[in-house]
């Protein structure tokens, strides 16, 4: 079992203090402490458009949609106290005429704060570090069903 502070100024942020001694009254007030990221630009690995075959279905199954993000934690540097980590956003999301998906990526530099596992953030920091990938795919998917479609773009709504 582990209890660890980080000390910031006057700010405290509480690591695993709930998940170890099940205090969940206190994890609002970490939450308006918000994480020091030094971000690279996002990198779209793939993005597909497809018209649905229904044939292919009746056999196969139909499609469900399905968002996912996931880290990759690149390098956890003590000294600088730094934690650089990938985000992984995977998606498909089913229309009635088309899917989309692909994969979209964005490195992250988390200054102030040592990762260990992903389970360390909680619902807030998924979303905060998922919303460039997000925003992106948003992007992408409003642009392209726009030409594809010749009629006002789609924007998703997360």
């Amino acid at each position: 079992m582990r209890f660890f502070f980080v000390f910031s100024g006057l700010k405290i942020l509480a690591w695993k203090l709930r998940s170890i001694y099940g205090i969940m009254g206190l994890s609002h007030i970490f939450r308006r402490i918000k994480m020091n990221i030094q971000r690279e630009k996002e990198f779209v690995s793939q993005y597909h458009f497809d018209a649905r075959n229904f044939e292919w279905e009746k056999e196969n199954g139909t499609p469900e949609t399905k968002v996912d993000v996931n880290f990759q934690l690149v390098k956890r540097d003590v000294e600088a106290h730094t934690t650089s980590l990938i985000v992984i956003l995977t998606f498909m999301i089913v229309f009635e005429n088309f899917v989309i998906s692909g994969t979209i990526s964005q490195a992250n530099h988390i200054h102030g704060r040592l990762i260990e596992e992903p389970s360390e953030f909680d619902h807030d920091e998924v979303e905060e570090l998922a919303r460039p990938c997000l925003t992106m795919l948003n992007r992408l998917t409003y642009e392209v069903t726009e030409i594809a479609l010749d009629l006002p773009g789609i924007n998703l709504e997360f």
